[in-house]
């Protein structure tokens, strides 16, 4: 299973992000990565994640406060 995070702007559409998507090899790690690069990808323009398992949806998460 391959993990990754689809960067969004707050009406949907994807944010490119230099040098391609993180890859990881568990939920957990995706999870852990996001809570450290959070604030990054925020100052990036990115308003939003969607979380990926293997081309399907898990869940999405906003990254503003509140």
């Amino acid at each position: 299973m391959v993990w990754t995070w689809r960067y969004e702007k707050s009406d949907g559409a994807v944010v490119a992000q230099d040098g391609g998507a993180e890859e990881f090899s568990s939920q957990g790690d995706a999870e852990s990565w996001i809570g450290e690069e959070w604030k990054t990808l925020l100052d990036d323009g990115v308003d939003r994640v969607v979380l990926v398992e293997d081309g399907r949806d898990i869940y999405p998460m906003s990254l503003h406060e509140g």
